[in-house]
């Protein structure tokens, strides 16, 4: 599995400041005002979307889990 640092290298310099913001959101559990869905088929795994960028993590135990971090495209949610 990718590390968040290797993930965020393949984004320009401000979708990567966005991405840092909202990853400290999802990670301070201060979920409000995002656009967040639960994935359908998956238990805990969610994702946020912000544009055209999408992250998908998952929640264990109060824990977040980044799973995915890419531009939205037909195979973005097959992890």
């Amino acid at each position: 599995m990718p590390t968040l640092k290797k993930l965020l290298s393949r984004f320009n310099k401000k979708d990567r400041k966005i991405l840092e913001f909202l990853i400290d959101r999802i990670c301070s559990l201060d979920w409000r005002n995002l656009d967040i869905k639960k994935l359908k088929g998956y238990q805990n795994i969610f994702r946020l979307r912000k544009g055209y960028l999408r992250i998908i993590y998952q929640v264990i135990d109060k824990k977040v889990l980044i799973l995915s971090i890419a531009r939205r495209k037909e195979d973005t949610y097959r992890f």
